[in-house]
């Protein structure tokens, strides 16, 4: 049986959703761990996972376990990779096991990036309804399940 366009689409999203997941677990942060992937055209440009800047200690949170102020998340780091090489963001997808804060979701907006693709729902929707409102396409699938 031929697959749709949407059912293809869906299955590819799904799949990049677990990448983004196993690129989640390379965080050393302990409240949460964030994973991103970009995708353009077909192929994955970048990846991030939400962490210390380079050359900082690797710990993400405080001794009382609050996050470090200079802590960047997963899409900003995989957005900032772009920026290094020689590709760019525009029409791509993005990504992310939890949706963008507020800060990220202007990231993504400026960067041209036209679809965002999150697992889980962050505690403050704005960045979402953000990129909502701007037309970029968003899309919730929570349910990831390996092989599928």
């Amino acid at each position: 049986m031929k697959k749709t366009n949407t059912e293809k689409e869906l299955r590819y999203d799904k799949a990049y959703l677990r990448m983004a997941k196993t690129w989640a677990d390379l965080s050393h942060c302990s409240r949460k761990q964030v994973g991103a992937i970009i995708v353009k055209d077909g192929m994955i440009i970048s990846d991030g996972y939400n962490g210390a800047p380079a050359g900082f200690d690797n710990c993400c949170e405080n001794e009382i376990g609050e996050t470090h102020w200079y802590v960047l998340h997963a899409e900003a780091n995989a957005i900032l990779k772009v920026a290094k090489s020689t590709n760019n963001c525009k029409d791509a997808t993005l990504y992310l096991t939890l949706s963008p804060c507020k800060e990220c979701s202007k990231l993504i907006l400026q960067a041209g990036i036209k679809k965002v693709v999150f697992i889980d729902k962050y505690k403050d929707t704005a960045g979402i309804d953000f990129l909502a409102s701007a037309g970029i396409e968003t899309v919730h699938l929570d349910n990831i399940t390996d092989g599928e």
